[in-house]
């Protein structure tokens, strides 16, 4: 259990012993942030499509969930629409923005070793933490809502460390402000609350003499705060005219999603994604191991609860529907990467005691070097066909770039798949709030009346542009998915449109062709996306 304000550990004396060591992990923050420097125009998937196109309309004055729903809270879209503000509504803007989003991250993670253990430690956690968050293995150049979590999540924790050691109520109010803030950014941020409120609990246990009271009254004053940005964000949504489908999305139909998965397929999910994450990272990860195993003993038992308590938390976030996405385990980066910092702290003022910082150094250099070819040699169009495969998202730039060029502010474009950059791209609306295909055609009980509904947006809205996605990945189509959509949207476009545009998906590159050539275009691949323009309405002359 923890103590209620844990000390830095000694042997920050002579830390000139250790000059080199820590200079190349200094170097390895930068070099980090040069490679997402290099890779700033990747070309955006399909959850950034989502956040960019939201935040565009909040820019514009219009409310979430209404006019584009999604089952996510909405602290992202409107972190988004804050990074357009300032970098523009670019794809580099955007990634400018995790950049910096990534580097405030790096720098928390750095602050809570340090004020849990020493500068060396420190700096082998900001270290360790910005070589995992870049890699492909966590999707680690797209701007996921996972690294928003962290940003308040660790900002969080640094604060409620600060509380401990000196226990003013300011400090725990934003705290609290902090982790309902990792909250709205995505639902499973709720879980590092839960940690913090375990913390204050266990502070309290451990305090002499026990006062249950004021412990309790600091938990509610805590949890007080963590509602404050949830109860504001229903308040605005409230007075936008939305709330009834901010509800339906993130808490009726999320529940439905969650409960689409299994045991068998949450256990082939986690060791597809997992395997291949730790093989890539296997030097940080064996350090963490090691600094589980060493917290126990005396030096560090104060220290015990806390950090294997955040281990947990941290885990049980990626966990929730088990479907285990890549991006997900941006949530237990921090933990691992101060677990493997432990190690670093047990640095002595002795040539034989600056070897922990040699084993980080070497756990740096192997996952950097497992994953040079994509940090250091790859264009933005090779990353996302490594990490992405045969996807939409390139494509989806050139068919935006067309759609705008060819219609106007007031016409609006419908998507048979599940590729929202396209709306971002194009600058032009949705014509319906489904920005996915994905839960029209899951097998659950509101999917008969979500198709209708999408049936009905798009005969109603009659879109200048309709795409056509043809990528397995971007329908998601179960074994007992209803298949009505697909016979609808073949009649559909075939009836009201002609083609104008194909684009080629192929392993090797992407190939947009446009007007007279896509109609003679032959294809390479079975993915694939075709755009259609509707048909002019026929003018009919007086008297006839």
């Amino acid at each position: 259990m923890p103590e209620a304000a844990p000390q830095p550990m000694s042997g920050s004396g002579r830390w000139w012993l250790a000059p080199i060591p820590l200079a190349f992990m200094l170097a390895t923050i930068v070099l980090v942030m040069l490679c997402r420097v290099r890779l700033l125009d990747t070309p955006l998937e399909r959850d950034e499509g989502e956040y960019a196109y939201v935040g565009q309309l909040m820019l514009q004055g219009i409310a979430p969930y209404g006019t584009a729903a999604n089952m996510k809270l909405p602290g992202t879209h409107a972190a988004y629409a804050l990074i357009m503000a300032v970098f523009g509504e670019t794809i580099r803007g955007i990634h400018l923005g995790l950049l910096l989003v990534n580097a405030l991250c790096v720098l928390l993670v750095f602050f809570i070793a340090k004020k849990l253990f020493n500068f060396h430690s420190g700096m082998a956690a900001a270290a360790c933490y910005a070589v995992m968050s870049v890699g492909p293995g966590v999707d680690g150049v797209w701007a996921h809502a996972t690294h928003f979590v962290m940003l308040f999540a660790l900002a969080g924790m640094l604060l409620i460390l600060s509380w401990a050691s000196r226990p003013k109520p300011y400090i725990l109010i934003l705290s609290g402000l902090s982790f309902g803030a990792a909250f709205v950014m995505k639902q499973p941020g709720i879980l590092f609350a839960v940690f913090a409120g375990l913390f204050i609990l266990c502070t309290a246990w451990q305090a002499r003499p026990n006062n249950y009271r004021q412990a309790f009254l600091n938990l509610f004053l805590f949890g007080l705060a963590v509602t404050i940005p949830f109860d504001i964000t229903c308040l605005i949504l409230w007075r936008a005219g939305v709330f009834p489908q901010f509800w339906f999305w993130v808490f009726t139909y999320a529940a439905r999603y969650v409960a689409l998965s299994s045991l068998s397929k949450g256990a082939e999910a986690f060791m597809g994604h997992t395997i291949p994450l730790i093989t890539s990272n296997l030097g940080i990860c064996a350090l963490a191991v090691w600094g589980a195993v060493i917290l126990p003993d005396k030096e560090h038992r104060p220290r015990t609860f806390l950090l294997l308590g955040f281990l947990v938390c941290s885990w049980l976030a990626v966990c929730p529907g088990l479907y285990f996405r890549d991006h997900y385990f941006i949530l237990v980066m921090p933990a691992v990467a101060i677990l493997a910092a432990v190690v670093a702290g047990h640095t002595k003022n002795t040539l034989a005691g600056v070897l922990p910082l040699w084993a980080v150094v070497a756990g740096l250099v192997y996952s950097m070097a497992a994953q040079s070819e994509y940090l250091f040699q790859m264009g933005p169009q090779e990353a996302v066909r490594l990490v992405y495969g045969a996807s939409p998202f390139a494509g989806a730039i050139p068919v935006g770039e067309y759609i705008r060029a060819h219609s106007d502010e007031a016409d609006s474009v419908a998507v048979l798949g599940s590729e929202p950059e396209i709306f971002f791209y194009s600058r032009r609306k949705s014509a319906t709030p489904y920005l996915y295909i994905f839960p029209v055609v899951e097998p659950h009980s509101l999917t008969p009346h979500m198709q209708q509904e999408y049936i009905e947006d798009v005969e109603s809205a009659k879109p200048k542009f309709l795409v056509f996605v043809k990528v397995a990945n971007s329908w998601g189509l179960l074994p007992d998915s209803p298949r009505g959509l697909l016979e609808w949207g073949k009649y559909y476009y075939e009836e009201n449109y002609d083609l104008v545009g194909v684009v080629d998906i192929t392993p090797e590159e992407t190939i947009a062709k446009w007007d007279a050539d896509a109609a003679n275009y032959r294809f390479h691949s079975t993915d694939n996306m075709m755009v259609y323009r509707r048909k002019p309405v026929p003018i009919v002359m007086a008297g006839q």
